[in-house]
């Protein structure tokens, strides 16, 4: 398909474009399971790594080329829209500093137990409502090596905009999918031999220097949002609480931030 340069904005291709939130991305009509956004070249060239399908690129001067590039032999299939930098700010709101942004099509989650499979160190995310901080987790996840991450029902969605944006596309790279309330998570992870480690403050906490990570060979690790912190049905489903030891009476780190440090000194 030839490059398509945009004059006006009428074309009905370009709403996916158009000022919607990730909530109505989510429910785009004609799709399976929704759109999500993604932002520059590299987060583009790992989602089509990833073999999610784009549905259109749209892209400032020779980005366009880089964007034809990227998708190779799909290109034949995928509009790719190019324009000046005015006319696409007016559709989308901002500045494209990135150069192109794709409308991919959500994938199908994975089935809990297919994912878990294989898995030997993943995280659990109860309830972190901030998509920076969903993101940045998903960041460390793949540089430290987490094989999976679930998400609680009431977390933010990971394929949301910034979350994409803050893990530097690792929310695309990265295995995950979500599961239902504790007893059944509790139980997948039982059928699955998982160790679970709550990250909390609570006064039967184990400091994480003296947690051996390494006597587990599937461990689990369960991080909550920050300011109340880790549910009652949470710990109730751990079989060890960990913290982090801390200084100069601060009590505890970001959670974004506490995940990293967990994830290192809980890896192989």
């Amino acid at each position: 398909m030839p490059v398509i340069e945009i004059t006006e904005l009428s074309d009905p291709r370009l709403a996916d474009y158009a000022h919607l939130t990730d909530v109505a991305l989510k429910k785009a009509r004609g799709t399976e399971h929704g759109l999500y956004l993604a932002e520059s070249l590299l987060v583009f060239e790992r989602a089509l790594r990833a073999g999610h399908q784009p549905r259109s690129v749209l892209a400032l001067g020779g980005s366009a080329e880089e964007a034809l590039a990227a998708l190779g032999d799909r290109a034949a299939d995928v509009a790719v829209f190019v324009g000046p930098g005015e006319l696409l700010a007016e559709l989308t709101g901002y500045i494209l500093h990135r150069g192109l942004i794709a409308s991919m099509h959500r994938p199908a989650l994975p089935d809990p137990d297919e994912l878990l499979a294989g898995a030997r160190r993943i995280v659990i995310l109860e309830d972190v409502a901030d998509p920076t901080n969903v993101g940045a987790i998903f960041r460390s996840a793949g540089a430290i090596g987490a094989d999976a991450i679930l998400v609680t029902p009431r977390c933010s969605d990971p394929f949301y905009r910034r979350a994409i944006r803050v893990s530097m596309g690792t929310v695309l790279q990265v295995p995950w999918t979500r599961v239902g309330d504790w007893p059944a998570t509790r139980g997948l992870l039982t059928r699955h031999g998982f160790h679970v480690a709550a990250l909390a403050l609570t006064p039967d906490a184990v400091s994480l220097r003296d947690f051996d990570g390494r006597a587990h060979e599937r461990l689990a690790l369960v991080l909550g949002a920050e300011g109340h912190g880790l549910t009652d049905e949470a710990l109730a489903a751990s079989d060890t609480v960990v913290q982090i030891p801390m200084k100069h009476g601060i009590d505890s780190l970001n959670v974004a931030a506490a995940s990293a440090v967990a994830m290192w000194a809980l890896s192989d």
